[in-house]
């Protein structure tokens, strides 16, 4: 949730004139009690009751209004801060509510990988849980002075047929824009040829739009620091979303096909040329569907700690849209905010950093071989724990738990903003009843 914020009450300024001649004893006493009940008065007041209407209002204003979790969900043991191993090995494939409810009502976006196959499992599996599912399948690369659009290999159109029979939820594969950039946005017939490829590929299969994924890519290549350049990045992103919005779904002629645009947190609150920022989300809104927030990967090997620490989320957040106003209540729809299923096993020992990604089935063998003890890290939101390998090397684990993916699903309920999945194949099945 967001932080309360308090108020302080100032000190009274009604002071007690002072008094012609001695005072009594029960007139100093009757002083002294209402002094006192004036003084609560006054603490209940600035303490209690205008920071109370202050949250009560502001929930109201800027929170999403969808239902909390049901009791089935919300009162399984393992959704706690003190949880241990056996908890986890013994829970984590019971699926304790109905695969096919949901339990928000915001939009949720997950990714598929094709080297990690449980994900297409867990798609058909949870389908109706998601909104959006974005196989990860394409590359636009550059090819001599064309371009050509790589990854229809990837594309399984029978897993497609099979999703859209048991749900509803859009087909939109993820695009990585690798074409040299400068190329791209300052050649008009390059930049059209590139939306050209993205719109007949959804056209041809049938998909309902296109995750593109860029910003990271201008952002290495230098694009984002020449203010011509970036300007023309952004100009490219409105482009392609109106040419995408040209087009009806073959499924639904009511309705376009979308756009979802993948962006990184700013890394502080002064912004650099190359973060994606508020007055980059505002420009976008009106050609973008959506974006895909990734807000994990806060640590690594030189900094082990937490994926995706709480306050860090509602940092991001906050840059981004702003605490309150209109402005917010409008574009956090857009937003999917991210969240990771992975976890991260970092090397503590001297001399010997490093760091690998884990998966659930990794996580469930560590829990089985070391037996850990888990701790709940505050600040964080999240669980970790400490061993010692074979050859006595101290590691250090993060990974999602029950209660670390409620509390940001939660997050995203008050904002309002959808939540984005990186990636389904990579969780324990129990956390899918969260969704």
């Amino acid at each position: 949730m967001a932080r309360r914020r308090e108020r302080r009450g100032e000190p009274s300024q009604d002071r007690r004139k002072d008094r012609v001649g001695p005072a009594t004893r029960e007139e100093k006493l009757n002083d002294s009690d209402a002094s006192e009940r004036k003084l609560i008065g006054i603490f209940i007041l600035f303490f209690i009751i205008i920071p109370a209407v202050s949250v009560l209002v502001y929930v109201y204003k800027y929170g999403s209004g969808t239902k909390r979790l049901e009791p089935v969900i919300t009162e399984r043991g393992p959704i706690k801060t003190d949880i241990n191993f056996q908890e986890i090995l013994t829970e984590n494939t019971n699926v304790a509510g109905n695969e096919s409810q949901r339990n928000y009502d915001y939009p949720v976006l997950a990714y598929i990988t094709p080297w990690n196959s449980k994900g297409y499992e867990m798609a058909k599996r949870f389908n109706s849980k998601f909104t959006h599912l974005s196989p990860v399948w394409y590359d636009l690369k550059s090819h001599g002075n064309s371009l050509i659009l790589e990854g229809r290999h990837n594309a399984d159109k029978g897993w497609i047929s099979e999703l859209r029979m048991r749900g509803n939820a859009l087909i939109l594969p993820r695009i990585v824009l690798e074409a040299f950039p400068t190329e791209l946005l300052k050649k008009k017939k390059q930049m059209d040829k590139a939306i050209d490829l993205m719109v007949t590929e959804c056209k041809e299969m049938e998909y309902d739009g296109i995750v593109l994924e860029s910003w990271s890519r201008w952002a290495a290549y230098g694009v984002l620091h020449n203010p011509d350049l970036r300007n023309m990045a952004l100009k490219f992103i409105k482009q392609l979303g109106h040419a995408l919005h040209s087009v009806a779904s073959t499924r639904n002629p009511k309705q376009q096909l979308q756009l979802v645009y993948v962006v990184g947190p700013p890394h502080s609150d002064a912004l650099q040329q190359h973060d994606f920022g508020p007055a980059d989300l505002q420009s976008l809104s009106g050609s973008v569907d959506g974006f895909s927030l990734m807000t994990y990967d806060f640590s690594g090997p030189n900094n082990p700690g937490p994926n995706a620490p709480l306050n860090w989320i509602r940092f991001t957040l906050r840059l981004l849209l702003g605490s309150t106003g209109n402005n917010a209540q409008r574009l956090a729809p857009k937003i999917f905010l991210g969240i990771n299923f992975y976890g991260n096993d970092f090397i503590l020992s001297e001399g010997s950093g490093g760091a690998g990604a884990i998966l659930g089935r990794d996580y469930l063998s560590l829990l089985e071989n070391h037996r850990p003890q888990l701790q709940w890290e505050k600040n964080s939101g999240e669980h970790f724990f400490v061993y010692f390998d074979d050859n006595n090397v101290r590691h250090a684990v993060f990974y999602p738990s029950l209660m670390s993916i409620y509390m940001r699903l939660e997050e995203a309920r008050f904002w309002g903003t959808g939540i984005s999945i990186w990636e389904i194949g990579q969780g324990l099945d129990y956390f899918f009843d969260l969704l």
